[in-house]
């Protein structure tokens, strides 16, 4: 899969993908980047760490989050993604669940639109992405977590998900599915995800993991977000082998290094 200027492949390696919240109200990093001098270092330092690509986000998507309108959401991010494309040699990629925002990053040098709604919220999104031509991550979510069967559910809207790519003509080769790991889901829910990520290869498509710091970590270990590095390396790890293509992460440096390590153990073997 082509990713801006670079060559990703979809299976047998585990990339990272960098976050870069712009925000003041993330749950793990809120405030930290969120003036474009301090969002370019942190994307410096992140490439310089073994990042693969870098995740910025706009808005917040952390239970109780406040809404952003789109011209906010812009405010925040087009800075950013213009210093990065400027300065940093990585392809970028956007998190946003909105068309119109998708649309304004796409034409400002966007490598990939990464949809935290899996195309169901906002009904211009896949248009937007299918016209562009270019990759998307689209991540499992419901407005209401109420599920039959939870595994065959989520299966069941990833493949509308897909449809909806299909019909819009967004080609599957250039989709990366992320199961949604902390997004309408319980602790239960979320556990279950991890241990059977490998059924979701059923679905043709790379996976995403993004379990960084996130409360499944914290409900296991009691510990606040800031002190979720080995729950995440563990996650990590666990996607590296369960074959996931990307993990969205906070400290790449570390999880880079995990990676590294456990493919080396699995090249050997």
């Amino acid at each position: 899969m082509q990713i801006g200027n670079r060559d990703f492949q979809t299976r047998g390696r585990t990339y990272v993908m960098g976050i870069l919240n712009v925000t003041p109200d993330s749950f793990s990093d809120g405030g930290r980047w969120n003036s474009v001098d301090a969002a370019l270092r942190r994307a410096e330092e992140m490439a310089a760490q073994g990042a693969d690509l870098i995740d910025v986000g706009g808005e917040s998507t952390r239970p109780g989050h406040t809404p952003l309108s789109p011209q906010e959401e812009l405010d925040r991010v087009l800075p950013v993604i213009e210093a990065l494309k400027q300065n940093v040699d990585l392809p970028v990629s956007l998190d946003t669940s909105k068309a119109t925002v998708a649309q304004a990053g796409l034409e400002a040098g966007v490598d990939l639109i990464n949809d935290v709604w899996g195309l169901k919220g906002d009904a211009e999104m896949a248009g937007v992405i299918a016209r562009a031509g270019v990759p998307c991550c689209l991540m499992h979510n419901r407005k209401q977590a109420r599920y039959g069967l939870f595994l065959v559910d989520l299966l069941t809207d990833l493949e509308e998900t897909l449809s909806l790519a299909g019909q819009a003509g967004i080609p599957k080769e250039r989709i990366i599915l992320d199961p949604g790991v902390g997004f309408a889901k319980n602790q239960q829910q979320n556990l279950t995800v991890l241990h059977r990520l490998e059924e979701l290869h059923s679905l043709g498509c790379p996976l995403l993991l993004g379990a960084s710091r996130k409360s499944v970590i914290g409900n296991v270990l009691g510990t606040p977000p800031e002190q979720r590095l080995e729950g995440t390396l563990a996650t990590t790890v666990l996607a590296v082998l369960k074959g996931c293509m990307f993990v969205r992460v906070h400290d790449v440096e570390e999880n880079v290094r995990a990676i590294r390590m456990t493919e080396a153990i699995l090249r050997e073997g």
